[in-house]
């Protein structure tokens, strides 16, 4: 096996690993949301803060293999590409909907969420659209 094989395995891996607990996070806002129970409200907040805890590193390992295949191996083979450009900033995005789910998080734990569990389940669709865009942009490369 070579190098960039290694590497795609565990970029593809981490991704893997990282958009199940964008799923799942979001997921879990919609019932801290929808919950009156003061006992219930601290056991979602413990899962929250622990998979968010979780997925950070997951995440940024993702990007870091994703990174490195880039420079390694594809730099001068994709620099004119506008497809890759584009997932890059899909990618950018996406750690953005990750830090803010942490913005949420601290929201919850502090008591001062604002948003009604529909929004949440609104908000939990976004990653689903965003890995739709990037595995079309993969693997059809458009532009």
């Amino acid at each position: 096996m070579n190098l960039y094989n290694l590497l795609k395995i565990f970029h593809i891996f981490f991704v893997v690993s990282w958009f199940a607990g964008l799923f799942y996070l979001p997921r879990i806002f919609v019932n801290h949301a929808m919950t009156e129970d003061a006992a219930t409200r601290e056991r979602l907040l413990a899962m929250e803060t622990k998979l968010y805890k979780f997925v950070t590193p997951i995440g940024a390992l993702a990007i870091a293999f994703g990174l490195a295949m880039w420079i390694v191996f594809n730099a001068d083979m994709y620099s004119g590409t506008a497809w890759l450009h584009v997932k890059t900033t899909l990618v950018a995005l996406l750690a953005v909907y990750h830090l803010y789910c942490g913005h949420l998080l601290r929201d919850f734990a502090a008591g001062r969420n604002r948003r009604s569990h529909t929004w949440y389940r609104i908000f939990n669709e976004l990653p689903v659209l965003v890995l739709l865009a990037v595995l079309v942009l993969v693997v059809v490369k458009p532009f």
